[in-house]
This record gives structure tokens, C-alpha cells and sequence, in this order.
């Protein structure tokens, strides 16, 4: 590859300016491609293309992306993996892929509303592993066509949205509008003993009849809630309440198509594509136990050719190769469901109200420590647990050393020992090679991406780290103390720190500072939201912190006890969820991480970073693969982002001014030699006497 590249760069002496400009940007893309998805470019002809910026998650649909391509030949396949920002394309024959490779190379491209420009790059194979068939959730039946465009017509016009109701105060994001019986969304239940004035429509009833006729429902429904959304707007994971309703749950979509995720208790998620005019029946555990939304976003992921049954509709969801972006219409549903006069019994105890089980829908947050049980079953909650389930997208965000932190590596003598306790993706271990560098983390997920570097490192509790005392000249602990719930354990943390210090040695210490904005700067951290909303793109991302766009909190094996609800201070000693890029108003507080990409799926770029529109490009820290992809923000990539994902949530302690250099002056045997406050951190360098 390296050879390839060279006489590549040297054959660009001879092109036009123009040519070398495109040629520069095809081999940065390779470059990439190759470091950070593994994907080897070749420098012969091949029938197979690598077509950067031509992904879905670029917002480029399947259908613009094909018609492009097949001017230049027949083409074979087209392979477009969901969130990437890359296609493959193999042609029937090399000639194609040649013409396509002159012809397309630094072409701009138009998808709907979004404008990229292509770079191609040939590909000797292309191997791309399916993932297994999800099949639907137990007790879940999707009909199609369940009503024809007359009886649409029909059932849209009885809704009078013109008159107000208590339910569509309460909703900023979407129309509601209930019948029968009103369900109140401050407790998520009905006043069963106050029915409204009006039932179901009556051009409700030849639907029903026909839901009774085929067997999906054995009684009428007496509550219908009508939701209509907008493109961009959704409703979050939820279960219907267990005690309000009886079992089967009937929706109908009306006015366009929309996709809808289950997601089991265990993390599994079903994404269901929802047709227009087609009939949903919940019941059993796909009632009771599997959340359901729509996550507000413009466009969806879907099959690419329109799917005539439910079983197909499975298989083409997981297939990877087939799926292309749909924009949403304005969609309506009519829920049917029936009042539940006794208690539920079902056979999900632990999701259900009625028999002390802790709904999906219900709040709860952590408390703080009360002791040193506590402290750590917190830690293995929300930190361990979460840095192992995040590690390789976390990893992909935190790419670029800090300049101060590498201002103090280098300044270390050659040969010096260095540790790097808590070392997450191993950024710092390679900065000065003239260092005989160890590092230790508690994830295992992390060490095993430093392994995978070939950094020196091993998995261990930055508070009991197995090193030899006094064995190290410096050492390092970045973006780690502030994980620590109580301060005891902060203070431990400090002194193992200075255990493995030589006489003479130092170390460098960075904490998450609660004061985000210092003489009169804000932190990177805060001038990042102004830049998202601004359409602003991001270099790098400080700690703690990532690209994102809102979305609804989904259950994880982090807070399987229910969504988490913002709130901006502690109550009753319960630890307050943090909105990402404002000001802290609390130390002690969780941080939501949502998880945008896996190993299998996600985007792993080390020194790749996140666009304006919280999507992967795939070139460097300076520059995306053409400033042409940025012209026209495209809600097709915002919204792609938006998928449903899991949200994971971390603890922190925020540092107050002054507090770190209390903290390790409490350590006998070594002294403060300097603090200051870099983007957003409190930092200190100490030096064992």
C-alpha cells in the first residue's frame, strides 16, 4: 500500500493542478479507509470500487447513488452499510469500474437536498459479513394494506384537530387527540371513572369489525388515542401502561410510512418498518415487555425494494445491503385499546404496575454513596459497565493528545519509566517513543484497543495498581479522579499515584473542571453547542463530552430500571442527569453518552472526526474528504444519527476550583509544583519529594 501511494503522489507531478487536488483527497480517503475501517484500497484496476462519501451516512440515498453509477456500466452489487460514509460497488466487468474511477473521482454528486463530492478507490474484494435475521418480538403482527386509500381518507378526515384538548397542551412535539377515555401523560394512566363526551368515531367501527372478523382483537376497543407527527418529530421508547389497558394493542398508520424500534429489556432492538395503511397488533410480550418509538428524525433507514410480507420485511431489515433512506411524510395513527377494569396479571411481573414491577416509562436516578459498598456497586454501574459497552465508539472520539499533556511527556528524559493510569484508547502511550511506557486501565475493552496498537498495558483498578513502588518516573491520570464517587476514594487514588513515583518523579493530573467557563473564556466544551447549532464542525472532543443530537433515553444494562429524566440539581440525594454542552450545576452527576456506533457497525476513526451534522467523514483532524460535504447541511444525516441507540450514563464529580490541589496536598511526601485550568479540566503537576 505504501509503495502504491508513493508512485501515485509521484505520477501527480505530471497532472493539472486541479487533477492533484483530487488525486491529494483520494489518497488521504484511502489512507483512512485503510487505518480506520480496515478496508484496503489496490492500486491495479479491479472490478470493485470503495466509493467514499457515497454512504448512507452521508445522506445519500441508494437510488441517486445506483443511477450515478450505472452511466459508466452494469453494475453487479452495491453494498451501503448502514451510518457509514462509504459504498462499494462491483461491476460486471472491470471496464465499468475503470470509466466509473475516471470519471467520478472528485465529482460532486446530489442526493435530494444534500451535495457531496465522490472519491473512488479500486478494492480487490469486497467482504462484508450479514448479520443474522431479527425476527419480529413474540406477540407482534404487521398487516398491510389493512385499509384501503378510500377508508384512509375516510378515518383522516373524522380527527377535528381545531378543537384544543389537556393532552395536546402537554405535547410540544407532536398533535394528540383522544377518545373514548383521555390518557394523562402526568402519570401515564386514564381516569377510568371519567370517560370523555364523545366514543370512537363512528368511521372507526368498519376497521374494528373487521380487526374482530380476522381474529386480531375478541372485543372492541373504548379508548382511541390519534398521534400525528411531522417529519422530524417521534415519540419516545415506551410500554403501554400495564394497569390502564388489556392486552392486545392495535395501531393503525395513516399518511405515510414511518419506522418504528422494539427494544427487549436486554438491550436486543427490532427496527419495524410501518407502512402506510397498515395495521400493528401488540400483544403478549411484544405488549408487555418490549419498549416501542420513533425516533424524531426527516429520514429513515428501510429496505430498498418495498417488502410484501412481515417476513420479508425481517429479512431486509438486517440485511445491510438493500437498505436506502426514506423521507418521511406526515404520518397519523389511530392506537386502539381497551380499559383494563381489574388489576394486570401477566406473566411479565417484573415490567408490570399492577403486580410492583418497575415500568419502562418510570424515572429513577442513583443516589450518591453513603458508603464504601455503595460507592464502588455506583462505579460498576456507571462507569465500568458503560466504558466497556461504549469503548469503541468512545474510542473513536478521543483521538488528538492534548497539547499541554504532550508538552509534558516530551519534556520527560529518554529512557525515562512512564504509567499511565487509567490510559483509555492508549492516545498519550505513543507520543514520546523515547519512553518506556506501561499503561493500566479498568476496562478491558479499552486495554484490548490498546493491545491491539501494540502499547504495553493491562487491565487493573487505578487504585490497587500492581507496579512495584516507586518504579515509575512520572506518571499520568487523565480524565480519570473525577469517576471516583466519594472523596476518600479520590484521595486514594492520588496517593497510588504517588506510590509509584520515584523520589523526584512527577505527575500530571486532569479532572472534568465544574467551572466551564474561566476568566471569561468559555471552555471548548460549552463553545461546542454554539457551533453544533450553528453548524459548526469539531476538531476534536473535550472529556466527557461528545457530538450528538438529542435523543430519547433508551433502557441499557447501565439504567435498566427505567429512562433517566433530566433535572438540574439533586433531589433527596439523587444524582441529577447532565445536559450535554451547558453548564454544570451540580458535582456530583450522571453524563449521557449515546451511543452511536459498534464495533460491527460503527465508525471507528481514530484521528477522523464528527461533521456539523454529528455524522463520520473520512478524513483527518483538518479537513473532511471535500468542504463541498458541508455546503448544505443534510437532515438526512442528522436525522440518520438519530437512530435509536442505546443512551449509557457516566458518573462524574466536577472538580471546583481549588478543590484537586486540597485534594493532593493531603498526601504527605509530595508537592504541588503547578496547577492551572486547560478547555474545561483542572489540572496539576506534582513532584514526590
Amino acid at each position: 500500500m505504501d509503495s502504491d501511494v508513493v508512485n501515485n503522489v509521484k505520477c501527480a507531478a505530471r497532472r493539472s493542478k486541479e487533477d492533484k487536488k483530487v488525486l491529494k483527497k483520494q489518497l488521504k480517503a484511502s489512507f483512512t479507509l485503510l487505518k480506520h475501517e480496515g478496508i484496503s484500497t489496490a492500486s491495479h484496476p479491479t472490478k470493485s470500487l470503495v466509493v467514499a462519501n457515497g454512504g448512507l451516512g452521508n445522506g445519500v440515498s441508494r437510488e441517486d447513488l445506483l443511477t450515478c453509477l450505472e452511466h459508466y456500466g452494469d453494475v453487479e452489487s452495491l453494498l451501503m452499510p448502514p451510518q457509514k460514509p462509504y459504498a462499494f460497488v462491483t461491476y460486471r466487468s472491470e471496464d465499468g469500474a475503470r470509466k466509473a474511477h475516471a470519471q467520478l473521482n472528485g465529482q460532486k454528486l446530489q442526493s435530494g437536498e444534500n451535495s457531496v463530492t465522490l472519491y473512488l478507490s479500486y478494492v480487490d474484494s469486497v467482504k462484508h459479513k450479514e448479520e443474522a435475521v431479527v425476527h419480529f418480538p413474540e406477540g407482534l403482527t404487521l398487516v398491510e394494506d389493512f385499509v384501503s386509500p378510500q377508508e384512509e381518507a375516510v378515518l383522516l378526515a373524522a380527527v377535528d384537530w381545531s378543537t384544543s384538548n389537556e393532552a395536546q397542551k402537554a405535547l410540544k412535539h407532536r398533535k394528540v387527540k383522544h377518545y373514548g377515555f383521555e390518557f394523562r401523560y402526568d402519570n401515564n394512566n386514564v381516569d377510568k371513572d371519567t370517560p370523555l363526551p364523545a366514543g370512537l368515531p363512528d368511521e372507526c367501527l368498519p376497521v374494528l369489525q373487521r380487526c374482530l372478523q380476522d381474529g386480531h382483537i375478541n372485543v372492541l376497543p373504548d379508548q382511541l388515542t390519534v398521534n400525528q407527527y411531522e417529519a422530524g418529530q417521534g415519540i419516545p421508547p415506551h410500554v403501554d401502561t400495564h394497569s390502564a389497558f388489556e392486552d392486545t394493542i392495535l395501531s393503525l398508520s395513516l399518511g405515510a410510512k414511518a419506522v418504528m424500534e422494539f427494544r427487549h429489556p436486554d438491550g436486543r432492538a427490532v427496527p419495524v418498518v410501518l407502512p402506510e395503511r397498515s395495521l400493528l397488533v401488540m400483544k403478549g410480550e411484544s405488549r408487555y415487555l418490549w419498549t416501542h418509538g420513533i425516533t424524531p428524525r426527516k429520514f429513515d433507514l428501510v429496505p430498498a425494494g418495498e417488502p410484501q410480507s412481515s417476513a420479508d420485511s425481517e429479512a431486509d431489515l438486517s440485511s445491510h445491503s438493500c437498505l436506502t433512506l426514506s423521507r418521511r411524510g406526515t404520518r397519523t395513527s389511530f392506537t386502539f385499546r381497551k380499559i383494563r377494569q381489574e388489576p394486570c396479571c401477566c406473566a411479565f411481573p417484573s415490567a408490570c404496575d399492577s403486580q410492583g414491577g418497575t415500568s419502562p416509562n418510570t424515572s429513577s436516578t442513583p443516589s450518591l454513596p453513603c458508603c464504601h459498598a455503595d460507592a464502588t456497586r455506583l462505579e460498576e454501574e456507571y462507569v465500568h459497565r458503560v466504558y466497556d459497552s461504549i469503548a469503541s465508539h468512545f474510542s473513536s472520539t478521543r483521538h488528538t493528545p492534548w497539547p499541554r499533556v504532550c508538552h509534558f511527556l516530551s519534556s520527560l528524559p529518554p529512557g525515562s519509566v512512564l504509567a499511565d493510569v487509567g490510559c483509555g484508547n492508549g492516545k498519550y502511550l505513543g507520543v514520546n517513543p523515547q519512553l518506556i511506557s506501561v499503561g493500566c486501565d479498568r476496562s478491558g475493552a479499552l486495554v484490548q484497543i490498546c493491545a491491539e496498537r501494540g502499547f504495553n498495558v493491562f487491565v487493573s483498578d487505578a487504585l490497587s495498581v500492581p507496579l512495584r513502588t516507586a518504579s515509575c518516573d512520572a506518571c499520568i491520570s487523565i480524565a480519570v479522579i473525577h469517576h471516583f464517587s466519594t472523596q476518600e476514594r479520590r484521595l486514594a487514588a492520588v496517593r497510588e499515584l504517588v506510590r509509584l513515583l520515584k523520589p523526584g518523579g512527577q505527575a500530571l493530573i486532569y479532572v472534568w473542571a465544574y467551572e466551564q467557563e474561566y476568566n471569561k473564556q468559555k471552555s471548548k466544551y460549552l463553545k461546542e453547542q454554539n457551533k453544533q447549532h450553528n453548524g459548526g464542525r469539531s476538531k476534536d472532543l473535550p472529556e466527557g463530552s461528545q457530538n450528538l443530537h438529542e435523543e430519547p433515553s433508551i433502557l441499557t444494562a447501565a439504567n435498566q430500571s427505567g429512562g433517566l429524566k433530566d433535572v438540574s440539581n439533586m433531589t433527596e440525594g439523587k444524582l441529577s442527569v447532565h445536559t450535554n454542552r451547558t453548564a454544570f450545576n451540580s458535582q456530583d452527576l450522571l453524563v449521557p453518552w449515546h451511543l452511536k456506533g459498534r464495533k460491527t457497525q460503527g465508525l471507528e476513526e481514530t484521528s477522523c472526526r464528527f461533521s456539523s451534522r454529528g455524522e463520520p467523514s473520512l478524513l483527518g483532524s483538518d479537513s473532511s474528504l471535500s468542504s463541498d460535504t458541508t455546503e448544505n447541511p443534510d437532515p438526512a444525516a442528522q436525522f440518520l444519527s438519530d437512530r435509536p441507540v442505546p443512551v449509557f450514563h457516566r458518573y462524574y464529580h466536577v472538580f471546583q476550583q481549588g478543590e484537586l490541589e486540597e485534594l493532593c496536598v493531603q498526601v504527605t511526601g509530595v508537592q504541588v509544583q503547578t496547577s492551572y485550568h486547560d478547555q474545561g479540566n483542572w489540572c496539576v503537576v506534582l513532584k514526590k519529594e
